[in-house]
């Protein structure tokens, strides 16, 4: 299927942490896009924010991503859908409440496509490394993950435990299915659509903030996390040197997003856009270095010498799509920054 180099793209969850971001890429590559949000009040940020856009920017009312044809009558018109919106938080109950809005929201908007969207060339979706998870049977070694992994032992584990399974796992198993369903769809759908799908896997996501929020309790969960434990420093040494996991910069995962559409060879593959592995004390490093008054952390940190129990291979998305991952400094440097002009600091 050709690339899509320009034209309308809808966003669903525009207002999210990345989503924002992957509006304004797409903005800025030249694209219009007409964003979804659920509410009037969340709206209004948004407007304000891509003003100067003047009429390639548009939002309309989603008000439940799950409900029947909830996007028919926005599919018509665009040229590409980059979807999302997706239930992300660590409060779920039952596995189902996270699984099955994730589950709905992404065969809804595909539903959608693939009745009204005849005018649609591609499909994006934002899933997550969530998805490709796996638990290393023996720490002592990195184990290293890749498109061709799935996380089914998390799915696992909601379908055997119910509401005992812990939040991740059921976060994890909403994204993985979410996930699955699309490529099901996708396939025994292909022969009659005019699109194609393409679909991204961020671990955390780091990095300046440009969606709508008052303080720091009310960030994101990955956002929030790196201001308390890096700003914050809510970690004992221990801790700093040995919890970690692997990162993106928001600004490069919405870049995907751009990339996902221009780029022929994109179509039909999951990418893991994963920038590095890290320890927190990586990110401490890095802030007290570019804000002295931000602690040192634990000073005695060797990162030569820390043991990543796994880790994901970012060739796909490096050769593919072309992704020039910004370093951890760079992330650092930029988050902080834009943190203090809201003085949260």
């Amino acid at each position: 299927m050709p690339a899509v180099t320009s034209g309308k793209v809808l966003v669903t969850g525009a207002n999210g942490y990345i989503a924002v971001w992957v509006v304004k890429s797409y903005l800025d590559a030249g694209f219009s896009v007409r964003g979804t949000v659920r509410s009037e009040s969340k709206a209004g940020y948004l407007r304000n924010l891509f003003k100067s856009f003047g009429d390639k920017f548009e939002v309309v009312i989603v008000e439940d991503i799950t409900k029947e044809g909830a996007f028919d009558a926005y599919v018509k018109d665009v040229d590409a859908i980059a979807h999302t919106a997706s239930p992300f938080h660590m409060k779920a109950v039952e596995p189902d409440d996270m699984i099955v809005p994730a589950v709905q929201g992404t065969l809804g908007i595909l539903k959608s496509a693939r009745a009204h969207g005849s005018s649609v060339r591609r499909v994006v979706i934002t899933s997550s490394t969530a998805a490709v998870f796996s638990s290393n049977p023996d720490p002592s070694r990195t184990r290293i993950l890749s498109e061709a992994d799935w996380n089914d032992e998390e799915v696992a584990q909601c379908r055997e435990k119910g509401r005992d399974a812990t939040a991740l796992a059921k976060y994890r198993a909403s994204k993985t299915l979410a996930e699955r369903a699309a490529w099901a769809f996708f396939q025994e759908h292909k022969q009659e659509l005019p699109w194609d799908l393409v679909v991204l896997n961020p671990p955390y996501v780091f990095g300046p903030v440009i969606h709508e929020v008052d303080k720091p309790e009310n960030l994101n969960e990955s956002a929030r996390d790196w201001y308390y434990n890096v700003v914050q420093g809510r970690l004992d040494n221990e801790a700093l040197a040995t919890v970690g996991a692997s990162y993106v910069d928001v600004r490069d995962i919405a870049q995907a997003h751009v990339l996902a559409l221009l780029k022929p060879d994109a179509a039909g593959n999951r990418f893991v856009c994963s920038a590095r592995s890290f320890k927190w004390q990586d990110f401490v490093s890095a802030a007290h270095k570019a804000f002295d008054s931000i602690p040192a952390g634990n000073t005695s940190y060797d990162p030569s010498q820390a043991k990543q129990v796994l880790a994901y291979d970012n060739r796909k998305a490096t050769t593919i799509l072309g992704i020039k991952f910004r370093s951890l400094e760079e992330t650092t440097k930029d988050a902080l920054e834009e943190f203090k002009t809201r003085g949260w600091l």
